[in-house]
């Protein structure tokens, strides 16, 4: 059960880089081209660097794996890799980052996530969402009163115990592995932060839309399980949207119809691949920016720490991003006037063209 008043992480729907039911990365979401194969006569594509960001609305039915896979070969990039899994069942933001973007990806996962979804009243599922068995079931439905003043017990930080269909580890192995082996295994509350919940739609159809703003490591469905619950009705999930990861809202979300449309365009000469990705410092965005000289540029890209000193060194410490010349060079740490790298990114290749923004 979820119960108040203890510390918190971010997570809602699923993360830690695993899908609830994963199945193998495939493409038949989308006709992607082949340029060549190999001697064993399977299909084989020329790699490039390609760096920045794919902020993906992802389409239900897909799975985060199916979905980095798909945009990793539209772009035939080198490396790939997403910010917070979205189970299949759920649409919206997948941000996925390509190259060096990768990098950055911790400052995406630790930001918020905010979450519209589906509460189905008088049924709780195995899973905690409609791809489950009905474990308990109720005549009863909640008043949208009931719900209403229930929501501060589950708003702020409080204690969650995770969906036994969970990426969480026990003993080096998944959750949901051992509960597709018919294990029941006892989960451990984990510290978690609702920043807000609110109800914003009833019906008497015994349904509820909310909507939640919240940190690392959230379960959304463990809300639907936990909230039915304590309504004495039970209930799970049919339906859920993610409409924020951390810098990347539903305005900078583009759907898989659309990128597929636009490779197909650059691919014929008539548009630019480089309009679909945001810079790879989108995911810096709480970060400051230090501009530097190309001088201690070129210190820094090769691992060397540089000095600060004078009336104009910054008056600040901390993690910052470091640029010369308008152009990302470093995640560097400062203090006491000394500038540490700690992550060099190498840019040559595709990047973001130069007017998109976060």
């Amino acid at each position: 059960m979820t119960t108040p008043d203890a510390a918190i992480d971010t997570k809602i729907s699923d993360s830690n880089g695993a899908d609830k039911n994963k199945s193998a990365a495939d493409d038949n979401f989308l006709n992607v081209p082949v340029r060549k194969r190999q001697h064993n006569n399977q299909p084989r594509r020329d790699k490039r660097d390609v760096h920045g960001w794919v902020a993906l609305d992802k389409p239900v039915g897909m799975t985060s794996t199916q979905a980095v896979a798909v945009v990793k070969r539209l772009f035939s990039a080198k490396r790939a890799g997403h910010a917070g899994t979205l189970d299949p069942l759920a649409s919206g933001g997948l941000p996925i980052a390509l190259g060096e973007a990768t990098k950055t990806v911790p400052f995406v996962m630790d930001g918020r996530k905010r979450y519209r979804f589906t509460v189905a009243w008088g049924e709780e599922r195995d899973t905690d969402d409609t791809e489950g068995r009905a474990v308990a079931t109720s005549a009863e439905r909640p008043t949208a009163e009931a719900i209403t003043a229930l929501l501060p017990s589950f708003t702020g930080r409080i204690e969650q115990i995770p969906p036994q269909y969970s990426a969480v580890k026990i003993q080096g192995e998944r959750a949901y592995d051992l509960a597709r082996d018919g294990e029941v295994v006892p989960l451990a509350p984990r510290p978690v932060e609702i920043h807000h919940l609110n109800l914003a739609d009833h019906s008497d159809s015994g349904h509820s839309v909310f909507e939640a703003e919240c940190g690392k490591g959230t379960y959304v469905r463990a809300l639907a399980r936990d909230m039915g619950r304590l309504l004495g009705c039970y209930g799970h999930i049919c339906a859920l949207r993610r409409t924020l990861v951390g810098p990347f809202d539903e305005t900078s979300m583009i759907p898989l119809e659309h990128l597929q449309a636009l490779c197909d365009r650059a691919a014929s000469g008539e548009g630019n691949l480089a309009d679909a990705l945001l810079p790879v410092e989108t995911a810096l965005d709480d970060i400051p920016a230090l501009a530097v000289t190309r001088a201690d540029a070129a210190r820094l890209h090769r691992g060397q720490a540089v000095l600060l000193r004078g009336r104009d060194a910054p008056n600040m410490s901390g993690t910052v991003y470091v640029t010369v010349a308008g152009r990302l060079l470093a995640l560097a740490e400062l203090g006491n006037g000394e500038l540490i790298p700690k992550r060099v990114f190498n840019l040559s290749g595709l990047t973001a063209s130069p007017n998109r923004q976060g």
